[in-house]
């Protein structure tokens, strides 16, 4: 619509001429978003993007489409025919368009309204697992034919759904997934990174753009399952996804970018493809023989008439992913001299937040420290730049402003940040930020009538209703993340108070749950961890010594998500810990439901009782 209608002065004159015409940023502004989608499902029956809105002065929503044509074609008007019919109806009865964008607006307020059930706790996990594993492609993976979402959080719900319930087939869907996806053309084998979707079910053709949310989702979900299975190639996907990041979407005072386009000069995918003449050109003709062999690089193509490299038809796929680590160097550096896709460079906190995670776990799984100072960068850029001298933290930042009062996410998915900094480096300072976000989210977006978080804080602008969101798009809600970390918040500082506010939040959204938990699948993993048995592990020692460094690589590098711990340097001086600094040596506590265990001092005694927990 941009390229057909937005930039044509025929189209504009007619627009002008009768609207206020406003382009949204939905990235920016996901509240607006959000509600006129709404307003766009009420109508239509469905959604998507782009989207077309037409308002009264109020804000109120009358009229809704999606794409809509510069001409009639497709069976639908073209947008100036639109127009103008709009105009007219407008001009002749106003009264009847006021009173209808009414009634449509008051449709939209009461579906924030949500139904409280009793919570079907014990049978709602299973649930889930058995709706992902009914719509699970079991040649190429994935929970749809096409197009084909990455959804991490599908993938990260198995994860923990087989640390509770020892269910292999759940491992096996996320193995089939990710395998296939890293095999295929929505990963990019020569620079690194997961574009947004795959066109068709075999993850061979991408839209070639990158986003920044999707990276570091899927970089957890590969840490997380190297954990679980130990196979080198996925620490390889995670280096190269997190290389990608520092290479291409991190700002020099360490914030990240957001996306890349899928185009250049133009054209979808330009920067992307190859021919096998362009391959043996950098490689030389045997190496770049065998490199077109190994990636489906023919004559013929696999994409308009160029190639997608891909390995999805190689029976030796991991072989050839790892020993072309050089070739892959080399036509990165020829690559590099075409013309890069457009870069949106605006940091979003919200974003920022999941990729601070992503680097703290990996740093943490994969004891890089390179990660962690990513992090640790990041996360100080969000804090130095988009929170106000009032302390309010804002989304987005770009060429030195910050704008819009800080969303759920971005307090969700910061409080996200903060608690994975704190549990791979110890620092007090992070708990101390992770009690602040968690904090403010109850002070600035909890709905005190229904339970749950708003989108907007109560100091923002009034828009037509303020939404209140827990089931997953393309990332998971805010007040699923929410509910998560802050039960995870209490436990780990022995605040009852904020666990139960993310109790509360899975109460709040009881009827979605009950009913269709996987369009809830990270709501679903919090509520396991709710009711997950309370196991508490501090491992207390000075942060120099051996045996504390080597009990916490253990401990901290297992997949154990619903085991809360704490580790404490006793070199340093603190009030609240000074129970844990009566004893010079190493040791292990353990809690299990409140009651705790003497401490374990002896190093062979304290891996060992690790192994057990991780073992569970």
């Amino acid at each position: 619509m941009e390229r057909e209608s937005f930039e044509d002065p025929e189209v504009a004159e007619v627009l002008n001429r009768y609207f206020v015409c406003i382009k949204v940023d939905r990235e920016e502004r996901p509240d607006i978003d959000s509600i006129y989608m709404k307003a766009c499902q009420v109508m239509t029956g469905r959604g998507g993007w782009p989207l077309s809105i037409f308002l009264t002065p109020d804000q109120k929503p009358f009229y809704t489409a999606t794409y809509i044509p510069k001409i009639k074609r497709y069976g639908m008007l073209g947008i100036m025919d639109i127009a103008r019919k709009i105009h007219k109806i407008w001009e002749d009865d106003p009264k009847s368009v006021m009173e209808f964008a009414k009634g449509l607006s008051d449709s939209i307020s009461r579906s924030e309204d949500m139904e409280k059930v009793q919570l079907k706790e014990n049978r709602i996990p299973k649930h889930c697992y058995d709706a992902l594993e009914a719509s699970y492609n079991v040649e190429y993976g994935g929970f749809s034919k096409a197009p084909k979402f990455p959804t991490p959080q599908n993938l990260m719900f198995l994860m923990k759904y087989f640390s509770v319930y020892k269910e292999e087939r759940a491992l096996e869907m996320v193995e089939k997934t990710l395998d296939s996806m890293l095999k295929g053309g929505i990963y990019d084998h020569i620079g690194g990174g997961f574009a947004r979707y795959s066109t068709d079910q075999k993850w061979l053709v991408p839209h070639f753009e990158k986003m920044l949310y999707d990276n570091a989702l899927l970089a957890i979900c590969y840490a997380e399952f190297f954990q679980i299975k130990r196979k080198e190639i996925y620490g390889t996907a995670v280096s190269e996804i997190l290389e990608y990041i520092k290479r291409e979407m991190t700002d020099r005072k360490g914030g990240f970018f957001s996306a890349e386009d899928a185009d250049s000069e133009g054209i979808e995918g330009k920067y992307y493809v190859w021919s096998p003449e362009e391959i043996t050109g950098v490689l030389g003709e045997e190496k770049g023989q065998d490199f077109c062999r190994e990636y489906d690089i023919t004559y013929k193509g696999n994409f308009e008439s160029k190639n997608i490299p891909n390995l999805i038809h190689n029976s030796q796929w991991e072989s050839a992913f790892q020993k072309n680590i050089e070739n892959k160097i080399k036509l990165l550096k020829t690559r590099d001299k075409r013309i890069h896709p457009h870069k949106d460079d605006k940091i979003l906190a919200s974003w920022n937040g999941l990729m601070i995670a992503a680097f703290a776990i990996c740093g943490k799984v994969f004891e890089e420290n390179e990660y962690v100072k990513s992090g640790e960068s990041a996360f100080h850029f969000i804090e130095s730049n988009l929170i106000n001298k009032e302390g309010r933290l804002h989304a987005r930042f770009r060429n030195g402003e910050k704008r819009y009062l800080g969303y759920l996410d971005d307090y969700s998915f910061m409080l996200w940040a903060a608690l994975e900094l704190y549990e791979t480096t110890g620092s007090k300072k992070y708990m101390d930020r992770a009690q602040w976000y968690g904090s403010e989210l109850i002070r600035l977006f909890w709905d005190n009538k229904n339970g749950g978080l708003f989108f907007n804080g109560n100091d923002s602008e009034k828009l037509l209703t303020n939404p209140k969101e827990a089931y997953d798009n393309a990332i998971p809600s805010g007040n699923s993340m929410a509910a998560y970390n802050l039960i995870r918040l209490g436990r780990l500082t022995d605040d009852e108070i904020i666990g139960k506010y993310g109790e509360k939040i899975i109460e709040a959204f009881s009827k979605g749950l009950n009913d269709i938990p996987e369009a809830y699948a990270f709501m679903t993993s919090a509520l396991m961890f709710k009711e997950a048995p309370f196991i508490k592990v501090v491992l207390a020692g000075k942060g120099k010594d051996e045996i504390f460094s080597r009990s916490k690589t253990k401990l901290s590098g297992s997949f154990t998500p619903f085991v809360t711990k704490l580790y404490i340097d006793t070199s340093i001086k603190e009030k609240k810990f000074e129970a844990y600094r009566k004893k010079e040596d190493t040791a292990l506590y353990i809690c299990k439901n409140f009651t705790c265990q003497e401490p374990i001092i002896k190093e062979k005694n304290i891996l060992e009782e690790i192994d057990r927990i991780v073992e569970g």
